[in-house]
């Protein structure tokens, strides 16, 4: 069974979601498999991946605050913020959602839903360059 691989760079400008939708598809294009899986892996402990709504922002807007309230900035019982307030509150937030995806590949594209996106979700209030891989497996 083929297997293609690839990295993926991103500067993020701060605490946002940034759709990478585009480019996961690139590579799954480049990777000639049409029929399969694809896994994205993002090699940090201050952010994450996430598959959802891609129509309306306020969507991300909202999961951010819920976040916020799950794991807010500048709590006073983190006892790690070397970083400053919002290191420890990155970390809770990676951990409270997903390191990496796997979707099925149709047709040589991801077999998203129709209103779904992929996007890298910085955690810390500063940019960040975020590497990621993302393998495609399949026939």
């Amino acid at each position: 069974m083929p297997v293609y691989q690839q990295p993926l760079t991103f500067h993020t400008r701060g605490r946002q979601s940034l759709d990478i939708t585009r480019e996961v598809a690139r590579i799954i294009g480049d990777s000639g498999i049409t029929t399969g899986t694809c896994h994205v892996f993002q090699h940090h402990t201050s952010a994450s991946l996430l598959i959802t709504e891609n129509a309306d922002p306020d969507v991300r807007r909202d999961l951010e605050t819920i976040l916020a309230r799950l794991a807010p900035d500048g709590d006073p019982a983190y006892r790690h913020d070397m970083e400053g307030d919002d290191d420890m509150a990155a970390h809770a937030r990676a951990m409270l959602t997903h390191n990496d995806l796997t979707l099925p590949v149709t047709r040589g594209r991801p077999a998203l839903g129709t209103w779904q996106g992929i996007f890298l979700w910085e955690h810390r209030y500063a940019g960040h360059d975020r590497r990621l891989t993302v393998t495609v497996q399949g026939e």
